[in-house]
């Protein structure tokens, strides 16, 4: 049975309807995939820094995380936002549980190489997948916070998308980036269309040419960045029109798709 690892971004969690969690409870049922869920909190850490005064900026996507910001951080993934997301699936009677990559050892890390320090931000080295299984193969979901730990118990912000895909690469799934827009969407000739499938080369080519803009380019470069040999497909869904999950497993061309092999031509 497929494995589907859905990224939810803090901008768009709090939007999803109750649908979106009904189709996730038609999936596990049916035994249409084993469903897991990764998530981010951005907006909300934000919003909880500027009330604490708190400074906090990014390099390269990435939040320079200090141990004051990291205190924040662990409070609202692990805390308000991983909640919510649990009740949101047993409201659906869906067995869903909360949990970080600290618990169990999930996701182990090490501080991530950048240009400049940006303190305990961390890049995933192992994920127990062992553990991941263990729960799929009883119908929980698991729910998973992106924070980490090293070997000498240091706790780490592991940006959210990041962690998706060492998951979804870890476990073998198929990788979804749900968004609030059916995709990477371009107006020819009056009309709007929805690009089925990209290449880096071709997704370059639209943000160059102003066609992916604003809030579109990080979620397409988190796509992209997500691929590799292990990972050879990642793609942006709809989250606010939950049947193209169902419909994106059963093989229909929905949302975009992103291709790691440029060579190869895909319609």
């Amino acid at each position: 049975m497929d494995i589907l690892i859905m990224k939810i971004g803090g901008s768009i969690q709090d939007q999803l309807p109750a649908s979106f969690y009904q189709i996730i409870a038609q999936l596990q049922q049916t035994k249409k995939c084993y469903p897991v869920i990764v998530h981010g909190g951005g907006p909300m850490i934000n919003q909880l820094l500027e009330k604490l005064a708190i400074p906090t900026r990014f390099v390269n996507g990435l939040r320079v995380t200090t141990q004051e910001v990291l205190t924040v951080v662990k409070m609202v993934l692990s805390g308000s936002i991983n909640n919510e997301i649990v009740t949101q699936c047993q409201i659906q009677h869906l067995q869903a549980i909360g949990i970080s990559g600290i618990d169990h050892g999930l996701l182990k890390v090490r501080p991530i190489q950048a240009t400049e320090d940006i303190g305990f931000v961390g890049e995933v080295t192992e994920v127990n997948t062992a553990f991941l299984m263990n729960l799929l193969e009883n119908n929980i979901i698991p729910v998973i916070s992106p924070i980490g730990m090293d070997e000498k118990g240091q706790h780490y912000n592991i940006n959210g998308d990041m962690a998706a895909s060492a998951i979804a690469k870890a476990l073998g799934g198929k990788l979804a980036f749900i968004s609030d827009v059916p995709g990477v969407m371009e107006r020819e000739q009056g009309i709007l269309k929805v690009h089925p499938s990209l290449t880096k080369q071709e997704a370059e080519k639209l943000i160059e040419e102003a066609v992916i803009t604003d809030g579109m380019i990080p979620k397409v470069r988190s796509a992209l960045g997500s691929l590799s040999n292990q990972m050879n497909q990642a793609v942006i869904l709809n989250g606010l029109k939950p049947e193209d999950i169902a419909s994106y497993l059963k093989g229909n061309e929905v949302g975009t798709k992103f291709v790691y092999k440029e060579e190869v031509m895909y319609g």
